[in-house]
């Protein structure tokens, strides 16, 4: 049994998404849509609100843009939770790392990535990602993307009331149930269309920064190999600080900035960054 969350950018979301998801299910379900068409609500009120008007003890939240190509796909979900107590989220996307300093998710190492859907691209053909499933179809990673998470309910989580918009939130709930000790798993099993991209903008580097301040120590996550930790924090720290100065973010871009120095003093990015803030400002 399984409670659907979908924060919807219409009043209702289209007929046949809500028909794929009944002929695909495959259990006893609950659909809960979020209006959120006038923008009420941030994406992190609109998911606590779902989550608290659902009955179930399994919640799947859904972009409304996807459809589904895995029949039983719900069942699947409640055999991974009653498996596996332990187990606390799970999605179709995510990585094994994450660094410290602000970063999309998929920055990470090559050989971290796990990946598993149909992605539609603009002025393209569709594209089948697969990626990090060679030896098994359940991975564990550290974070999922939002396109698709199925949560084990759990009282003390939540999305973090102090988050606001609609970039991150993934992110939030993935180091909510790392928090708390859960596992949390990208699956091969289950496998989505998805018809939209997201793009970087200002309020994702606002948002990126606020989640920082937020998490900071509980990161960065599975840094056991501290040399190619500290490579990949290097790179995503300039390419955040590259980005806070495109959208002249420049108080962010400093303060990243300055954590980049302490980390290590000597690259030559250093005197890139000061032209390019004296140059923008």
């Amino acid at each position: 049994m399984i409670s659907v969350i979908i924060c919807s950018r219409t009043k209702a979301i289209n007929k046949s998404f809500s028909e794929n998801i009944k002929k695909t299910i495959g259990c006893e379900f609950e659909l809960i849509v979020i209006d959120n068409s006038e923008n009420k609500y941030s994406i992190f009120e609109a998911y606590n609100l779902g989550i608290e008007k659902s009955t179930f003890d399994y919640l799947c939240l859904i972009h409304d843009d996807i459809l589904f190509h895995t029949n039983e796909w719900g069942i699947k979900i409640n055999h991974f939770f009653k498996e596996d107590q332990s187990l606390g989220l799970i999605g179709i996307a995510g990585a094994k790392s994450k660094t410290k300093l602000p970063s999309l998710w998929w920055l990470c190492p090559k050989e971290d990535k796990i990946t598993y859907l149909i992605q539609h691209i603009p002025n393209q053909d569709s594209e089948i990602w697969n990626s990090g499933f060679e030896k098994e179809d359940n991975v564990e990673v550290v974070a999922v993307d939002g396109v698709f998470m199925a949560m084990r309910k759990d009282p003390k989580i939540f999305f973090n009331k102090e988050m606001v918009g609609f970039h991150n939130y993934d992110l939030n709930i993935s180091v909510e149930y790392k928090k708390h000790c859960y596992k949390v798993i990208a699956t091969k099993d289950i496998l989505i269309e998805h018809f939209s991209l997201g793009t970087i903008k200002e309020e994702w580097v606002e948002s990126s920064y606020r989640f920082y301040n937020l998490y900071k120590r509980y990161l960065p996550l599975n840094d056991k190999d501290n040399k190619r930790n500290k490579k990949q924090e290097i790179s995503n720290a300039i390419w955040f600080i590259n980005e806070s100065l495109r959208f002249k973010k420049y108080k962010i871009a400093f303060s990243i900035w300055r954590r980049l120095f302490y980390l290590d003093p000597f690259l030559k990015y250093h005197l890139i960054f000061w032209k390019r803030l004296i140059k923008s400002t």
